[in-house]
């Protein structure tokens, strides 16, 4: 019993979680069993939910440094758009795209997010921009690259082949874009725990100028960490390509305030030094599940959906607040 206490101790956000997924699948099973509790509904939210679960894990890296990321969305839909107009420059006349380029693509959105997450890192660590207003900027820059790269029209008539291997499952099963989100979780995981990159992260987080005493080179960390960032937001908009089955400046909007929203709720500070992936995780299948089980209600619109997800971040935040002022006094 005393390990368990300690546990939840260290880990307060991961068992509120927890707790609220059950509550939550219990309150869908009494009330809409048969339209939730479907094969379709799951695998639809396996498929769906690795689009903002890419761009959430990234934003973690950076708020763990005591910063954020707001210009994942810009990342993901200029990944998206320049990997339509490249697809279509490979396939040629034929018009057809060989799986021969599939890996020159994939390693294309890699560079594409390294570049952008590298430009916010620089801003933020050789520059001295706040975060907030770093990323937001180049949020803004980007989006404006995107209409102009697109006249703000959408991008559809592009080569198929790789969007829908991607946007297929397995097996009939698994679908292909849940992997991709594993496969980067798995990273992520590795390097915050199984290298020494987390344990600098959280120092950093905790203290700039300690870390900077230490010996730790902090431009260098801030870089490589919105580099990590951009390259997860990058995959996210190739999962987005794949979704939509097209390209477009504006989409995914929504995307920035899910992402600060998981990130928070998975018990990651904002003024850094502190977060699990763990507790990351477990709040995007919340968030997906939430928003699977307000849709099944025809009475409540999609509108408010932004406005319940604003209203639980700040609850969340609130709360965060609360408990870190309890510890503090403890």
């Amino acid at each position: 019993m005393t390990e368990v206490k300690k546990h939840y101790r260290s880990n307060p956000h991961l068992y509120r979680l927890l707790a609220i997924t059950v509550l939550w699948m219990l309150f869908m099973a009494v009330t809409r069993f048969d339209k939730f509790y479907t094969f379709k509904n799951f695998q639809t939210i396996a498929a769906q939910f690795p689009e903002f679960g890419l761009m959430s894990l990234g934003v973690m890296l950076c708020m763990m440094t005591g910063g954020i990321d707001l210009s994942c969305v810009g990342v993901a839909n200029l990944t998206s758009i320049l990997c339509a107009l490249l697809m279509t420059k490979l396939a040629g006349e034929s018009g057809v795209l060989s799986p021969a380029t599939f890996p020159i693509i994939v390693v294309v959105v890699l560079v594409i997010g390294a570049l952008c997450g590298a430009f916010s890192g620089l801003l933020v660590a050789k520059v001295r921009i706040p975060p907030i207003l770093a990323t937001l900027g180049v949020n803004e820059l980007l989006t404006g690259i995107c209409m102009v790269l697109t006249g703000g029209a959408a991008l559809s008539a592009f080569p198929k082949e790789m969007t829908t291997m991607l946007a297929a499952n397995i097996g009939g099963v698994l679908p292909v874009r849940l992997l991709v989100f594993v496969a980067m979780a798995v990273l992520v995981w590795f390097m915050l725990c199984k290298t020494t990159y987390g344990t600098k992260l959280l120092l950093l987080g905790t203290s700039e100028k300690v870390a900077r005493y230490s010996g730790m080179k902090t431009e260098r960390m801030l870089i490589r960490t919105y580099m990590t960032s951009g390259i997860c937001s990058a995959l996210g908009g190739l999962m987005m390509l794949s979704t939509y089955a097209s390209a477009r400046a504006d989409y995914g909007s929504q995307y920035t305030l899910q992402t600060i929203l998981i990130v928070v709720l998975g018990g990651v500070s904002p003024n850094g030094g502190k977060g699990k992936i763990s507790g990351v995780i477990l709040a995007i299948v919340l968030l997906k599940l939430l928003e699977s089980g307000i849709n099944r209600f025809q009475n409540i619109s999609s509108y408010y959906i932004s406005l319940i997800w604003g209203g639980v971040l700040i609850l969340a935040m609130v709360m965060d607040y609360v408990t870190g002022d309890k510890r503090s006094r403890a």
